[in-house]
């Protein structure tokens, strides 16, 4: 099974770079976005084989996450939107319940210049982390997205300059710890845990795609259970479109 994940910094205008052709050859199992930036309808985007699941912001033009699901895996158990009352106005979770696994697609809110939000957004890890274990006493958990952090200096191109910005600060990088302290796996470093180099996210400034100056901000993380299931995790550096790249992940059920 083939999980594809993208922070596509507005899928209407991502979609006028490339988006339909991408997605036809990844041929996903599950493409989950985030940033969409749209309400749902604005996007002419309706793949046939597949489940469509949105959840906007209710502020226009920001966040949002969506979930695009193969038809032949059949209808998710169930689907929800959002953390069952918290956080749920930005549109920022959609998870989607199958006999074996959950799925969930996150977008993670940015603590902003300065860390001005970075007690909303300590306050939004612990309710996550929570939430992910709770889902994980029913079934393991694939969790996915944009999760605004570079984990370790390894991370990202510039760690001693970028040391307590935002992303990179050392509040945002112990909550990160803490969730794979609780039972998690971050898969990308499961199969590379000393690869360098390999970052999901530039600046639009500065050239920095071209010199490679990038974070790794996007995962997959699965519940620990799931580790002799996991066949690959890759980072697709050569897709453009947005300021991120996509990441996939490989598993087998």
């Amino acid at each position: 099974m083939k999980l594809i994940s993208w922070n596509v910094n507005g899928f209407r205008a991502c979609l006028s770079k490339g988006f339909s052709e991408f997605f036809r050859e990844a041929d996903g199992d599950f493409v989950c976005l985030q940033e969409t930036k749209m309400q749902p309808g604005q996007a002419d985007f309706h793949p046939e084989d597949y489940y469509e699941y949105y959840n906007s912001a209710e502020k226009k033009g920001y966040s949002g996450t969506a979930i695009f699901a193969r038809k032949a895996l059949g209808e998710p158990l169930s689907v929800h939107y959002g953390m069952k009352g918290k956080h749920d106005d930005e549109g920022r979770l959609i998870t989607l319940e199958y006999p074996d696994f959950y799925l969930v697609c996150c977008y993670v809110p940015n603590a902003q210049s300065e860390l001005k939000r970075i007690d909303y957004r300590m306050e939004f890890e612990d309710d996550l982390r929570n939430y992910l274990l709770e889902l994980n006493r029913t079934h393991p958990v694939i969790y996915c997205g944009d999760l605004n952090v570079a984990h370790e200096e390894i991370d990202l191109k510039n760690p001693k300059s970028n040391r307590g910005n935002a992303g990179f600060s050392d509040q945002e990088r112990g909550k990160m710890t803490e969730l794979l302290n609780a039972g998690f796996t971050d898969t990308f470093r499961y199969f590379y845990p000393d690869r360098t180099g390999i970052y999901s996210w530039w600046s639009y400034r500065f050239n920095a795609r071209k010199n490679n100056a990038g974070w790794r901000i996007d995962y997959f993380i699965v519940s620990n259970s799931l580790q002799d299931r996991i066949r690959d995790s890759k980072i697709l550096t050569d897709i453009t479109g947005s300021d991120h790249c996509p990441v996939e992940l490989d598993i087998e059920f």
